[in-house]
């Protein structure tokens, strides 16, 4: 197996910046002279509008971006795959209806670059749990392409100690996640990315994160902190 690369982002848009502007950075250094995009639009309805929007995006960037669902569009003749935000149950089972997991996971396993953003990020991980999006449709499996050994939950958010809602909080349901299952997840706050380069984890980006565990504390981590433990 060669080495793995990925680049999860929390998230594609931050406030205050357009989309993808405050990892555009972070995606010129990961991707560096790699020029074709596999584009996987899939967690949002519009894909078209989707597509389109992504297409432009990476163009600017210097890489040029073919979608999935464009006619003859092809895993095969990538450089890298991007597999985009929105609801993490549409674009799973997607992935599932389309035949594409398999091959996805295939291409990344021999070093095919993986970026992923929010929906994107989790299904990275070992399966999609840690979600926070309603599901609008129900995938064959929860069971997701397995390329990092553990789980994200994207755009988190810290408890707010001045707030009136009565509701749960995140790290309340990522604890209750740890009650039924034992897998470390990660709370990726916006503007957090984690860089995955074989045997290393890097967190990276603007924000910190928040690391779970099953009977332990919680744990705090930095923008630069190697995170390395997550792939034992």
């Amino acid at each position: 197996m060669r080495t793995q690369r990925l680049l999860l982002l929390s998230n594609s848009t931050h406030y205050r910046s357009g989309y993808l502007d405050h990892a555009e950075e972070t995606i010129r250094s990961f991707l560096g002279p790699r020029t074709r995009v596999f584009f996987v639009p899939h967690a949002l309805y519009d894909r078209d509008a989707y597509a389109a929007r992504a297409r432009e995006r990476f163009e600017a960037m210097g890489h040029a971006l073919e979608s999935a669902h464009d006619p003859g569009a092809s895993l095969d003749k990538a450089d890298a795959v991007f597999v985009g935000g929105g609801n993490t149950f549409r674009l799973l089972d997607s992935l599932y209806r389309g035949d594409m997991l398999s091959a996805i996971r295939h291409a990344v396993r021999g070093g095919m670059p993986y970026i992923g953003s929010s929906a994107g990020s989790i299904v990275a991980g070992p399966s999609i749990k840690t979600t926070k999006d309603m599901p609008v449709i129900e995938p064959p499996s929860f069971e997701a392409l397995d390329l990092v050994p553990f789980q994200i939950s994207p755009h988190y958010l810290d408890p707010d100690p001045s707030s009136t809602h009565m509701g749960e909080t995140q790290e309340e349901r990522i604890q209750q996640y740890l009650e039924e299952n034992d897998r470390c997840v990660v709370g990726l706050r916006e503007g957090a990315m984690l860089i995955v380069e074989g045997s290393s984890v890097t967190l990276t980006g603007v924000a910190g994160a928040r690391l779970f565990a099953k009977s332990r504390p919680p744990m705090e981590r930095l923008p630069g902190d190697r995170l390395d433990d997550l792939l034992q």
